[in-house]
């Protein structure tokens, strides 16, 4: 089982970039995120032998789950906020084992005027509610996706110039901390332990090809599929092409 997850963002822009990303490496699924639009490009990716679960949004967010086999709909909202209306969930079952897509909330900027911050802190609530819920099922499961977090030091270019920022806010740490202690494995250090690890460059001040880049896209397995990790890795090759996506691919192989 290989899947990858991807912040596109816009699959408009970068629906070429993504059909022949998928063409290349068959993956048994895709996760896509920050789609940028209430279009979608479907017969694209049928062409490729895809069927695509879609919850959009106009000009905002969106988040996708392709595969080459049939899933179950779970849930395309996540539960605890009625009135939210943001497209960021999306959580299938396939074979038994859910598997959740999300593009987790920025948060910026950390100020008193602003919601921002206050939603995602209450975002990340509902989120370890929910992986809450499928541990004490004793559900498979896993959080795949933008998690908008950057966990420690080493996973950004230069940690002080984050401090406060609410990728890196010690409120956002302990949030992600605490869903990690449910019991959940971050597939990427499994077998990575090294420093310049990454999986985003902004686009400004020469960020890629310096390599200045934070790691903030992950994959959290439960117990059960954490014992099935064969390997989790990034793919830099993307955010080499021509208009790339801002984020790279990462991905995971289940036994």
């Amino acid at each position: 089982m290989k899947l990858f997850s991807w912040n596109v963002n816009s699959i408009k822009m970068r629906k070429d970039h993504a059909v022949e990303y998928l063409k290349t490496h068959a993956p048994d699924m895709a996760f896509f995120q920050e789609l940028k639009g209430e279009e979608f490009p479907h017969a694209d990716f049928n062409a490729c032998g895809y069927t695509a679960y879609v919850v959009p949004q106009k000009a905002y967010n969106g988040v996708a789950i392709l595969s080459r086999a049939p899933v179950n709909i779970i849930s395309t909202t996540l539960h605890g906020d009625e009135n939210d209306s943001e497209a960021r969930y999306i959580e299938v079952e396939q074979n038994g084992i859910h598997y959740i897509n999300i593009y987790l909330p920025n948060g910026n900027p950390v100020s008193a005027e602003s919601e921002k911050f206050p939603y995602k802190l209450k975002w990340m609530d509902r989120l370890i509610a929910r992986a809450r819920a499928l541990r004490e099922s004793r559900t498979p499961f896993l959080i795949a996706g933008d998690f908008n977090i950057i966990p420690t030091d080493r996973d950004c270019f230069d940690p002080a110039a984050w401090r406060g920022d609410a990728l890196f806010h010690p409120e956002s740490l302990a949030k992600f901390r605490a869903l990690l202690s449910l019991g959940l494995t971050d597939a990427f250090r499994v077998q990575n332990d090294q420093n310049e690890q990454y999986s985003f460059w902004d686009y400004q001040a020469g960020c890629w090809p310096k390599n200045h880049g934070i790691r903030i896209d992950h994959v959290l397995l439960s117990p059960q599929l954490t014992d099935r990790l064969n390997a989790c890795w990034i793919d830099k090759t993307p955010r080499g092409l021509e208009k790339p996506s801002d984020h790279t691919p990462i991905w995971v192989e289940l036994a």
